[in-house]
């Protein structure tokens, strides 16, 4: 699945841009604004429908984070935990529009989440977050945690691994994403207007999952890096 590539010269430097993936993360970005606005535009002890489902998911990553990482914690990370979720979720939907009936000479408009750079961009800002606050919370002995002479070995795969875990986080949601629309579009080519219908269905359960994994296990890593023990 091609992209629809645009090059141009920045300071002297030929960079290119995958333009399906930028124009699609900024529907995704403008979509969560709006459902922000609407969700909390009137706020209510008797809450509407819109502000049940949000204040669930608030309290579902809340008490996630708590139970990881303590109150104090869960309070200072609550916001990039609960930023990935919704971000990747609505990206993760985008691919199930009917974006694909915008034809262009190059690429299509799907996911942006189907884009290796974009889900490395995250994993990339997740670690130098956990990173930070590692270092910030335990100093340079964060990335000596438990180190012994005996544990040597186990101490330097330990530091290989707050490098191997962005790799992983990217990985696994770009294969995902990227695997599920290549099938959407493959049934599409092969079938009539409704055959699809049930392998999108499952699409929008695999987003949901997506989102979930990579949320939960950047709570994980959050969670290690600021903990004293």
């Amino acid at each position: 699945m091609e992209h629809w590539v645009y090059t141009t010269s920045v300071l002297g430097y030929k960079m290119s841009f995958n333009m399906d993936t930028l124009i699609t993360m900024w529907l995704s970005m403008l979509l969560l604004l709006v459902l922000a606005y609407f969700t909390t535009r009137h706020l209510s002890m008797v809450p509407s429908k819109l502000q049940w489902i949000g204040e669930a998911v608030v309290k579902y990553f809340n008490d996630l984070a708590k139970s990881s990482m303590g109150n104090d914690n869960a309070q200072k990370h609550i916001a990039i935990i609960l930023t990935l979720f919704m971000f990747i979720l609505t990206a993760n939907l985008v691919g199930q529009l009917p974006l694909k009936l915008i034809h262009l000479a190059h690429g299509e408009f799907a996911s942006p989440n189907n884009d290796i750079n974009m889900t490395a961009a995250m994993a990339i800002v997740v670690s130098i977050y956990y990173i930070y606050y590692g270092v910030k919370k335990n100093g340079l002995k964060f990335f000596f945690k438990g180190f012994s002479l005996e544990g040597i070995i186990m101490t330097l795969v330990d530091t290989l691994e707050l490098f191997v875990r962005p790799f992983s986080l990217a990985l696994r949601l770009f294969a995902n994403i990227f695997a599920g629309e290549v099938l959407v579009a493959t049934v599409i080519s092969l079938t009539h207007v409704f055959g699809p219908i049930p392998f999108m269905l499952f699409e929008i359960f695999v987003a949901l999952i997506q989102a979930l994994v990579f949320t939960i296990l950047s709570t994980t890593y959050i969670s290690l890096a600021v903990q004293e023990e």
